[in-house]
C-alpha cells in the first residue's frame, strides 16, 4: 500500500521534537513533498498531516467554489492560512509547535495514526478514546446497521 497505515507512539525530546515514524517518512519521500503540511482537524482534537496527497485533496475541495468568492476565500484561509509547514530534520524529527500542542493537548508523547492519504497527530489517551469510538461507528456502517449519513458526526 502506498499510503499512511498503522499507528505509532513516540516520545517528545527535551527540545520539543518527535521522530516521525519511518514508514510515514517513506510515504512523504515518495510523495515528493519537502517537509510536512499540518493543519488542525476541523472535527476532532487531532492534527491532519501529510504532503501532496493531502494538499491535492484540499485543492480539489476548494476547486468546487468560484475563486474570489467569499466561500472560496473562507475555506482557503481556514485550510491554508491556518496551516503550518514544519521541516523534518535529517534524523526524521519535527518540532511540535504551539498550534499543535494547543489543539491536541500534547505533553510528552505523540501518537501518529495513518489514514491513507494523510495521517493524524494525537495525544495518546485521546487517540485511544477516539479510536474506540470510530471503530464502533465503522463496524456499524460496514454491517449496514446505520447508514453513514445518519451516524452522529457523519457526513450531512
Amino acid at each position: 500500500m502506498a499510503g499512511f497505515v498503522s499507528h505509532f507512539t513516540n516520545r517528545l525530546d527535551a527540545k520539543g521534537r518527535v521522530s516521525i515514524p519511518a514508514p510515514f517518512r517513506s510515504v512523504l519521500a515518495k510523495d515528493g513533498f519537502e517537509g510536512l503540511y499540518v493543519i488542525a482537524s476541523s472535527h476532532c482534537a487531532a492534527i491532519d498531516a501529510g504532503g501532496n496527497a493531502l494538499l491535492n485533496e484540499i485543492q480539489t475541495r476548494l476547486d468546487a467554489f468560484s475563486k474570489l468568492s467569499p466561500d472560496h476565500d473562507a475555506l482557503a484561509m481556514a485550510l491554508f492560512g491556518a496551516s503550518e509547514t514544519p521541516k523534518i530534520d535529517s534524523d526524521g524529527r519535527m518540532v511540535i509547535s504551539d498550534m499543535i500542542r494547543e489543539h491536541t493537548g500534547l505533553t510528552d508523547q505523540v501518537t501518529f495514526a495513518g489514514m491513507g492519504y494523510k495521517f493524524q497527530i494525537w495525544e495518546p489517551a485521546k487517540f485511544r478514546e477516539h479510536s474506540a469510538e470510530v471503530r464502533k461507528r465503522a463496524l456499524a456502517m460496514l454491517s449496514g446497521q446505520v447508514p453513514p449519513t445518519q451516524m452522529p458526526g457523519g457526513p450531512a
